[in-house]
């Protein structure tokens, strides 16, 4: 059976729909933040050994990798606000834009 064009869907259903998308978009940038912590984690526990048998001197070389890495997770964050908005989620895309505004600020701090 053909769709009718004219049909309008319910706010009700559109508001469901715009929740689902919400809970989907924010549980895969928690999945994606999670990596991103997991990954500084590993690399700060090599680290650690950097300077073992320097003089007390030694200093660590400059680590970009917190840069990078909240860099391209803000720079994920935002490709995604930016194509919520255009598809008309106000809403989740608004929040995808803060929350990228927030991580990249923080990415800005990590400069080394």
């Amino acid at each position: 059976m053909p769709e009718r064009a004219d049909r309008q869907p319910s706010a009700g259903s559109d508001a469901l729909t715009a929740g689902c998308l919400l809970l989907l978009v924010l549980v895969a940038d928690v999945a994606a933040a999670f990596l991103v912590v997991l990954l500084l984690s590993v690399r700060g526990l090599g680290r650690m050994d950097a300077c073992a048998g320097q003089p007390a001197t030694c200093a660590p070389p400059a680590d970009w990798a917190p840069l990078l890495s909240f860099g391209a997770l803000a720079l994920a964050l935002g490709v995604t606000g930016v194509l919520l908005l255009r598809l008309g989620h106000w809403f989740i895309g608004a929040v995808q834009l803060v929350l990228c505004i927030v991580l990249a600020w923080h990415a800005l701090g990590s400069w080394p």
